[in-house]
Formats: structure tokens, C-alpha cells, sequence
């Protein structure tokens, strides 16, 4: 049996690759929503309350200041879960963990909000894969 061309060669591995790539991505887009569900159970098994004010808001992340009611402070290093559509200077109510009040998210946002997101970015990843692997197979045919 012979060999392939170099360029067929070439081609199969670059879509293989993409392939892997694909499943990496995929697999960092399911295991995204179940960390944040796990955050969001973490907080409901022993839940505070308090009302947060928005201290800054930047592209990976919105920095929020609290008090919980021994008196503590408390801001956030990661910043505040679920923080769509708030602006510096807000004032919005909080849920904590009481254990761990590092971890907190907006009062009422659950994990749910991140299905939207991350399955969009799903969808994408996969349609320009797809459209790649498409091109480099036909391409293929054509030598």
C-alpha cells in the first residue's frame, strides 16, 4: 500500500487537530456551568444576605464591598458571580456563603445564566471547525 501525498497527510492531521481542539473546548464548556452550579449550592447550603456596593467594574471581573452582620468587610479577590448589567457606585443585594464569604453571587442569579454564554461560544467553536474541516477535506479531493 502506498503513502498518501505529503499534503493529504498534512490535512487529515490538521483536522484531527482541530478535532482535539474541539473536544478540549467542548469538554471546558460542559465542566464551566457544573463549577458554577457547585458555587451556587456551596452558597444556598448556608447562605447570607447582605446589600453589596459595586466598587469597580472591569472586563474579567466586578469587585464588590460588603459587610456581613459580625461586623467583616468583606471584598471579594475573584469579584462577584453572575454580575451582568451592573455599573460602579450600584448598590445590589448579595448572597454569601457564610463559610466561605469570598464566594458570593448577585441575590436571585443561579448558574442558569451561564448556559446561554457558553453554549453560544459551543456553537461557534464547532461551526467554524466544522467549516474548516469542510474546506480542508473538499481542498483534499481536488488533488
Amino acid at each position: 500500500m502506498t503513502k498518501p501525498p505529503r499534503g493529504v497527510r498534512v490535512r487529515r492531521a490538521v483536522c484531527r487537530a482541530l478535532l482535539v481542539v474541539g473536544g478540549v473546548v467542548t469538554l471546558i464548556c460542559v465542566l464551566l456551568p457544573l463549577a458554577c452550579w457547585r458555587d451556587d449550592m456551596a452558597i444556598e447550603r448556608n447562605m447570607g444576605q447582605a446589600v453589596a456596593q459595586v466598587e469597580a467594574v472591569t472586563f474579567n471581573r466586578t469587585v464588590v464591598r460588603y459587610a456581613t452582620p459580625d461586623g467583616r468587610v468583606i471584598i471579594p479577590q475573584q469579584g462577584v458571580l453572575y454580575p451582568s448589567g451592573l455599573n460602579a457606585g450600584d448598590n445590589v443585594r448579595v448572597e454569601y456563603d457564610r463559610a466561605n464569604p469570598e464566594l458570593t453571587r448577585v441575590a436571585g442569579r443561579t448558574a442558569v445564566l451561564s448556559l446561554l454564554p457558553v453554549g453560544t461560544f459551543l456553537v461557534v467553536v464547532w461551526i467554524v471547525i466544522a467549516g474548516v474541516v469542510t474546506v480542508l477535506r473538499r481542498f483534499g479531493t481536488q488533488v
